[in-house]
């Protein structure tokens, strides 16, 4: 099973993908969703990160 830190940087590197692919089309929707996946990716790596230390 993928972990949520995988995940998280998973879709932080999407979110960077977007964010990008939006900046060069001039696309502003498209770099808005970049930006809310990267963030997102983010929280979801280290709420990944918080369950692992408190596994031990």
């Amino acid at each position: 099973m993928w972990s949520l830190q995988i995940t998280g940087k998973l879709h932080e590197v999407k979110g960077k993908v977007k964010e990008a692919a939006g900046r060069v089309t001039n696309n502003p929707d498209l770099t808005a969703e970049g930006q809310v996946e990267k963030i997102a990716g983010k929280i979801q790596k280290k709420v990944g990160q918080i369950e692992k230390v408190l596994e031990k």
